[in-house]
C-alpha cells in the first residue's frame, strides 16, 4: 500500500460537493497557447514532480462515506493516464484551427473519469493560426478541486518567468479598497442593498424571478449541441482614455463593453429582445485578499487565502438597448460602474452562503446544488475574472504566448471569462453550438469595443 492510501480521507467542502452532483457537474478548461512544439516528456515531468505534490486533491478521488458525505481519498497517480495526445486525421496542413476547435468542443462535452483524480492534460501538437501557436496545452480540472483563485495559483506554481526563471512572477497591483467605516446613510443604503441582492439570489433559485426568453437564453436547455470557445485579446493600455474620461476602472469599462456587445447581438437576432429582461451572473471571489499566495499558504487552516471553492455570485441586470445609449455607448460603462460600485457595499454574498449552508443542512447537498443550478439557469450569461502574470511565463520550458479559461457544465448558452496576462486582457466567449452564432457574437463585441473607444477618442 502506498503512503497516499494510508492518509485518512479529507472532507469535501460544501460548495465543492455542490459542483459534483447529479444536478451540477462543472469543470474548468485552461488553454495555454505555446510558442514552441510540445515535448510531452518535459510536461509529464513537471506534472509529476511539481503539480501533483502541490495538493492532496490532485492525487485523490471523490468518494462517499457510510453517511453519504463526500470525501477525498488519495490514490496512486499514473501521470500517463492523465495525458491525452490527439491525432488529427488530416496531415500536412499548415494550421489546424478547425480541428483544434472541434477537439476542444468534444472534450468539453466529456465527463472526467471518477475512478482517478479529477484532472487531465491534453497536448495538441498541431500549430494554429490564432496567435500563431506552435502547439496548445489544454488543462481540464474539475471545479470541485477548487475555484479560479486556487486552481490558477496551482498552475502558476508550475511556471517560470521567461526572462529570468529565478525571479518570482508578479501580478498587476490592485488599488481597490473597501472601508469598514460607513456613515449612517451609507449603512442604511447597504442594508437595503444587501436585502435586495439577497432576495434576488433566493428568488432566482426558486423560479420566482426568471430572465426573459431571448436569443441568448433559449427555452430548451438540454445542451445537445456542444460548446465552442473563442477568445479576443485587448491591450490594457487601450482602456486608459475611457478610464480617464469617465473616472471608472478597466473592469467597469470591460463589463460595459460586454453588456453592449450582448445587447447588439440580441437586437440583431430579434429586435424586440433589445429590452428583454436579461441578467448577468458575476462570480465573486469571497476572500479578503486579492493577491495570490503560495499553495502551501492556501492549505493552511484559517488562512485568508485558504483553499477551496470560496466564491459566490451576484446578479447584474444588463441595461436595455435604446436610441439614447446606442448614440452614447458610455451609458453602458457608467451603468456597469454604478452596479459594480453597489455590489461592494452589499452583504448578499455572505447571506447567500449562509442560506446554501442551511439548505444543505436541512435537505442535503443535492438540494443545495439544485438551487445553484436553477439560479444559474434562470439568468442569461455568466462573467468571471482571473488575474494572470505581468511577465511572460513558460510551462516546462514551453513559453506561453497567451492563455484563457472557460467553465464547462453550466446551464447557460453564453459564458464570458476574463484573464490578464502580459499587459493584455484575454476575453473568452463560451457559446452553445447550434444556438449561438459564435462569429456574430464576436463581431458584436468588436462593434461595442469600437463604439466605446471611438466615443472616448472624440475631442
Amino acid at each position: 500500500m502506498s503512503e497516499f492510501e494510508k492518509d485518512a480521507p479529507m472532507a469535501v467542502s460544501p460548495m465543492s460537493s455542490y459542483l459534483n452532483t447529479s444536478a451540477l457537474n462543472v469543470f474548468i478548461m485552461v488553454v495555454f497557447e505555446l510558442e514552441i512544439p510540445i515535448d510531452e516528456s518535459k510536461i509529464m515531468q513537471v506534472l509529476g514532480d511539481v503539480f501533483v505534490p502541490l495538493n492532496k486533491r490532485f492525487s485523490s478521488i471523490m468518494i462517499e462515506d457510510k453517511k453519504g458525505k463526500k470525501q477525498w481519498k488519495q490514490v496512486d497517480v499514473n501521470i500517463k493516464e492523465h495525458i491525452k495526445i490527439p491525432i488529427f486525421a488530416k496531415k500536412g496542413m499548415k494550421f489546424y484551427d478547425e480541428e483544434f476547435d472541434e477537439y476542444v468542443s468534444k472534450i468539453g462535452g466529456e465527463k472526467l473519469a471518477e475512478d482517478k483524480p479529477l484532472w487531465e492534460v491534453h497536448l495538441i501538437k498541431y500549430p494554429t493560426r490564432k496567435n500563431n501557436a506552435a502547439g496548445t496545452s489544454v488543462v481540464k480540472l474539475h471545479h470541485s478541486l477548487g475555484d479560479g483563485y486556487t486552481l490558477m495559483g496551482s498552475l502558476l506554481s508550475c511556471v517560470k518567468r521567461v526572462d529570468d526563471p529565478s525571479i518570482p512572477i508578479t501580478f498587476p497591483s490592485s488599488h481597490a479598497t473597501t472601508s469598514s467605516i460607513k456613515t449612517l446613510p451609507q449603512s442604511i443604503f447597504s442594508m437595503f442593498k444587501s436585502a435586495s441582492d439577497f432576495g434576488w439570489n433566493i428568488l432566482r433559485g426558486s423560479n420566482f424571478i426568471v430572465d426573459d426568453q431571448s436569443p441568448i437564453k433559449p427555452e430548451n436547455k438540454e445542451f445537445k449541441h456542444g460548446f465552442g470557445i473563442s477568445n479576443v485579446t485587448l491591450s490594457l493600455d487601450s482602456f486608459k482614455v475611457v478610464k480617464s474620461k469617465l473616472k471608472v476602472t478597466t473592469n467597469d469599462t470591460l463589463v460595459g463593453m460586454i453588456f453592449l456587445g450582448i445587447r447588439l447581438y440580441m437586437e440583431a437576432k430579434s429586435y424586440e429582445s433589445r429590452k428583454a429582461k436579461t441578467t448577468a451572473l458575476v462570480l465573486i471571489n469571497t476572500r479578503k485578499i486579492r493577491s495570490y499566495k503560495s499553495v502551501e499558504e492556501m492549505l493552511q487552516t484559517n488562512s485568508e487565502s485558504s483553499w477551496g471553492n470560496r466564491f459566490h455570485y451576484l446578479h447584474l441586470p444588463i441595461p436595455d438597448l435604446n436610441d439614447a445609449n446606442t448614440s452614447n455607448p458610455f451609458d453602458f460603462v457608467l451603468e456597469a460602474h454604478k452596479i459594480i460600485s453597489g455590489l461592494r457595499i452589499s452583504l448578499a454574498l455572505p447571506l447567500s452562503s449562509m442560506f446554501l449552508g442551511l439548505l444543505d443542512k436541512i435537505k442535503g447537498p443535492e438540494a443545495a446544488a439544485k438551487h445553484v443550478y436553477k439560479t444559474i439557469e434562470n439568468s442569461s450569461v455568466s462573467i468571471s475574472n482571473v488575474v494572470g502574470p505581468v511577465e511572460q511565463v513558460a510551462f516546462a520550458n514551453h513559453p506561453i504566448k497567451g492563455f484563457y479559461f472557460m467553465s464547462i457544465g453550466v446551464p447557460q448558452s453564453v459564458l464570458v471569462t476574463i484573464l490578464s496576462y502580459m499587459g493584455n486582457l484575454h476575453i473568452a466567449f463560451g457559446v452553445e453550438k447550434g444556438v449561438i452564432d459564435e462569429q456574430q457574437l464576436l463581431s458584436c463585441f468588436e462593434t461595442a469595443k469600437e463604439m466605446i473607444f471611438n466615443a472616448a477618442n472624440k475631442t
